[in-house]
């Protein structure tokens, strides 16, 4: 009998290397239902981005003339692009900003905050645990709409509306990313690896900076990304705590500018507010696809355990 015949019969050797001694290890199934609803999944999500490219590339004059899901008679997108950036006085660069600052300073010190309470719920005891993770369940099933008109009545009285301030201080805070962290440090961080260092002669910080939080960096990954994309797209807040147009993010003024058409003496900018609304998204594609392997690892962490 031959070496790969024994090996085949060995008791101890699975099912899988038993195939692959004899050369018959399965291929993957191909399930054409799941075929067919993938597709079905990636044109529903590809198809307004296309549609958006297309019309972003007419004339104001062929968006109402020509197919939707066709160019127009003259590819106008780096023109509309120029005209997008200058009109009224570049205002659209200035509301960039805006929201730039309020993702930097609402997400940013949202997954910061989120990292070190979920670390510190994790792996430390503390009275009053429970209760802590019933208000972040709690939380995370309250809408953020629910709670804008308490804090702008709140706000008003302390005199910050219509600052950068009023959008940047609710942002900070992220029940479903303080939870996700707290369940992803749980399964990331070994117990014995934090005792380890504490043996070494390693304080509570240097613990937590040079051997915690690079194990966190999946997950703190994961937070960025959800925070930065709830608060680039964040609508309500800004309404209703903002009434300055220079204090405007860009979903915001975007709107204002698809509201010209229909007031007294205003102008349709329809060209514009596409072109906008194309270059709005592209800086949540390019966040996506740079970090994509790292939210992909935050995602599956602790799915699979030893």
């Amino acid at each position: 009998m031959s070496t790969t015949s024994l090996v085949t019969l060995s008791p101890s050797a699975t099912k899988r290397e038993r195939r692959a001694a004899l050369g018959t290890i399965d291929k993957p199934r191909r399930n054409l239902v799941l075929t067919i609803l993938t597709a079905i999944i990636v044109v529903y999500s590809l198809l307004p981005l296309l549609w958006l490219f297309i019309n972003a590339s007419k004339t104001q004059g062929d968006l109402f003339s020509t197919f939707g899901l066709w160019f127009g008679r003259e590819f106008a997108l780096f023109d509309n692009i120029a005209r997008t950036l200058t009109y009224n006085d570049g205002v659209f660069l200035r509301w960039f900003g805006n929201t730039l600052l309020y993702v930097v300073a609402g997400a940013g010190g949202a997954t910061l905050l989120a990292v070190l309470g979920g670390y510190a719920l994790a792996k430390f005891t503390f009275p009053g645990k429970r209760a802590v993770f019933a208000v972040v369940i709690g939380a995370v099933a309250v809408p953020g709409t629910a709670l804008a008109v308490p804090t702008f009545l709140m706000f008003s009285q302390m005199g910050i509306t219509n600052t950068p301030l009023s959008v940047i201080i609710p942002s900070l805070i992220s029940p479903f990313g303080l939870y996700l962290m707290w369940t992803f440090a749980q399964e990331a961080i070994p117990t014995e690896l934090m005792e380890a260092a504490r043996i070494d002669g390693a304080s509570e910080f240097r613990t937590f900076w040079n051997v915690c939080l690079p194990l966190l960096g999946p997950g703190t990954v994961t937070v960025l990304l959800f925070t930065m994309v709830a608060t680039w797209n964040n609508y309500f807040l800004p309404l209703i705590m903002l009434r300055d147009p220079q204090w405007y993010p860009l979903i915001l003024g975007l709107n204002q500018w698809n509201g010209q058409a229909s007031t007294a003496g205003g102008q349709p900018i329809f060209d514009l507010v596409l072109t906008g609304s194309l270059l709005t998204i592209v800086p949540l594609i390019v966040a996506f696809l740079f970090m994509q392997r790292y939210w992909q690892s935050g995602l599956t962490a602790g799915s699979v355990k030893e």
